[in-house]
């Protein structure tokens, strides 16, 4: 999700992360290592392999 900034955002610990930035894109996903800030994290994909 994209937010126009600047924005200051609870985690769900009560921790505040602020970012100065024009737009900020949230993670949705969970994946983020900058939660809950994303870092694109849901762009990489594990290709699975079926045994036959």
């Amino acid at each position: 999700m994209l937010v126009e900034g600047p924005v200051e955002i609870e985690d769900h610990e009560g921790e505040v992360v602020r970012s100065d930035r024009f737009v900020v894109a949230i993670c949705g996903c969970g994946r983020s290592k900058t939660y809950p800030l994303c870092d694109t994290s849901h762009r990489r994909k594990r290709r699975h392999t079926r045994k036959q």
